[in-house]
């Protein structure tokens, strides 16, 4: 009988969805050695480097992350890495774009309007608000429109693909970048990114962590951006430079929605905790509660692939993706 390990919090949980597989509940912190065939490992891969050597058998390990760059670098090459693509392509993009419309509306400055009880009636003062020129001065703006915005997807996997389709219903122009081109959608090059970058209005990160994707978005190409551009890192911290992006936040360049930070967790007292035109959330994006079910039907699938002798989903290549 196939062995499955996992946190033994979710294990009782997991064994509903495998009745034909051996479910073992997986301490944080083993005593002894376990056996197993395939090993679900820990949502916070930190603990993940402890675990590993009090386990024997594995073949497989399934992460329920999408990104494995903490994984693949103690990783043993005999090993196959499946990531957790697909699992999080609903909340991801679902967050992407509450990011675009929290940021696009205003909606930080009138929460923070609503706290100190004041009703304003016209725009703030800001570089990215101003009158509209159709307006012919009978209005101030109060937000922006979603629709005609041109947005660049940066990383254009399952979660980007899922980003355009709700972007789409809003009217918005869509421009896909990967690490290689392709033809049908069209799939821009990484190397286009620099004559891309001038072209749009928001820029989504939704790119893995490797050595080649970090500090992709350096002082160069955040300089690189029109005044107003609306930054959304929903990656990883690192993609970014930090000491660059708050330079442009501080000297209001460019506008920002990050899950993610280099440092992380943002240590009590960073300036980008009171950078203007900067809005975060402590890596949350999928933190849903759907995602734990998603998450099992995913490692029910591949125990259906092993049963039945068929390939693995995801499985992760030498790139660490």
């Amino acid at each position: 009988m196939l062995r499955v390990g996992i946190q033994a919090i979710a294990a009782e949980r997991l064994q509903r969805y495998l009745p034909s597989v051996h479910v073992v509940p997986v301490p944080d912190a083993p005593a002894d050695s376990i056996d197993i065939d395939l090993w679900v490992s820990p949502f916070s891969s930190k603990a993940a480097p402890g675990i590993f050597p009090h386990l024997r058998g594995v073949k497989i390990i399934q992460t329920l992350t999408a990104g494995v760059d903490s994984i693949v670098k103690w990783l043993p090459k005999e090993i196959t890495l499946c990531d957790g693509r697909g699992v999080h392509d609903a909340a991801a993009s679902e967050w992407v774009l509450a990011a675009i419309l929290a940021s696009l509306k205003q909606l930080p400055l009138y929460r923070d309007r609503q706290n100190a009880q004041v009703w304003i009636g016209q725009a703030r003062e800001s570089d990215f608000v101003d009158e509209h020129p159709a307006a012919n001065g009978l209005y101030r703006i109060l937000g922006e429109d979603l629709a005609r915005k041109r947005v660049l997807i940066v990383g254009y996997g399952s979660i980007g693909a899922a980003i355009e389709r709700r972007l789409a219903a809003f009217d918005m122009e869509i421009t896909r970048v990967a690490r290689t081109a392709k033809q049908q959608p069209e799939v821009h090059a990484i190397g286009d990114l620099h004559a891309l970058l001038p072209t749009v209005d928001i820029v989504v990160l939704i790119v893995p962590l490797t050595d080649e994707t970090r500090g992709l978005m350096g002082e160069h190409e955040l300089r690189l951006m029109k005044p107003g551009t609306l930054l959304v890192n929903a990656a990883r911290g690192p993609v970014v430079d930090t000491a660059a992006l708050l330079a442009a936040l501080q000297e209001n360049r460019i506008r920002c929605a990050a899950d993610v930070t280099d440092p992380e967790p943002l240590p009590s007292g960073h300036p980008l905790w009171s950078a203007p035109n900067f809005l975060l959330t402590p890596h949350v994006a999928s933190s849903t509660p759907l995602f734990l079910e998603r998450a099992f039907e995913l490692v029910a699938r591949q125990v259906a692939h092993l049963e039945n002798g068929e390939a693995l989903e995801n499985v992760v290549g030498n790139a660490g993706y």
